[in-house]
C-alpha cells in the first residue's frame, strides 16, 4: 500500500506518513532498545508534584528531567547519558528536508527523548519549551499506532487536530507551530506490524537544546 502524501496540519507542522521504511524502523528500534538498557535505563519520570508519567522515557545526548536538561541523570542513577550519534543528526536533517521539501544542512539536533507507550500510557497536552532554541522538533513513530492531538500555541484546549500516527510516520513541528500544545490521548494496541517484533509504541523526538 502506498503511503499517504505529506500534509501540513498547521503552519510549520507537517505529517509525512510512512517516511521510515521497515529496515530503518528496525535499525532505530534496535538503537532504542540498546539505550533503554543504559548507561541510564528507561524509567517512568516523576514530576515535581509527585505524579508519575505513564510513558517510560530514556534520553540521548542530554538528559531531560522536569523541566530542564542535564548531562547526567541525577534523578535516576547519576550516570552520563549516551552520546547523541552523528547518524541521528543526518536522520534529523533528512526528516526536515522531507517535511519542508527543502534541504536543511544547518539543523543539528543534540538530544532525543525516546518515549515508550504500552496500551495504557497517555501523554497530556503540553508544550516542548525546555529548550533554548526554536529549531523544529522531529518526531518519529515505531510500533503501535496512536491518536496524536496537535493543538495551538495558546491553550491546551481547542482548536486542535487529531491525527492517527502509524509506525514509520514522521511529524515535524517548527516555525509558528514550534510551541504548540500536543499530546497522545490513545494508543491502539496490536496495530504494530508483526515484522517489528514488538508491542507498544516508541516515539523518538529529536530537538536542539541550545545549550
Amino acid at each position: 500500500m502506498m503511503p499517504l502524501p505529506r500534509r501540513e496540519v498547521a503552519p510549520g507542522a507537517v505529517h509525512v506518513p510512512g517516511w521510515l521504511d521497515l529496515d530503518r524502523q528496525l535499525d532505530l528500534l534496535a538503537a532504542c532498545r540498546a539505550w533503554a538498557s543504559g548507561p541510564v535505563p528507561v524509567r517512568h519520570t516523576v514530576l515535581p508534584r509527585g505524579g508519575v508519567m505513564s510513558v517510560q522515557t530514556v534520553c540521548v545526548g542530554w538528559h531531560w528531567q522536569p523541566y530542564r536538561y542535564t548531562r547526567t541523570a541525577d534523578d535516576v542513577n547519576g550516570a552520563r547519558v549516551a552520546e547523541f550519534p552523528a547518524w541521528m543528526v543526518t536522520l534529523g536533517r533528512e526528516a526536515l528536508a522531507a517535511a519542508y521539501d527543502r534541504p536543511d544542512d544547518g539543523y543539528t539536533p543534540d538530544t532525543a527523548l525516546i518515549n515508550f507507550y504500552d496500551d495504557q500510557a497517555r501523554m497530556g497536552m503540553h508544550q516542548d519549551k525546555d529548550e533554548r532554541s526554536a529549531a523544529p522538533v522531529v518526531s518519529l513513530s515505531i510500533g503501535d499506532a496512536c491518536l496524536f492531538r496537535f493543538g495551538n500555541t495558546g491553550t491546551r484546549g481547542r482548536p486542535y487536530t487529531d491525527i492517527r500516527l502509524e509506525s514509520g510516520d514522521l511529524f515535524v513541528f517548527g516555525g509558528p507551530s514550534r510551541f504548540a500544545y500536543h499530546g497522545v490521548p490513545k494508543v491502539y494496541p496490536g496495530t504494530a506490524g508483526p515484522s517489528l517484533g514488538m508491542k507498544g509504541r516508541l516515539n523518538v523526538t529529536m530537538r536542539v537544546t541550545g545549550l
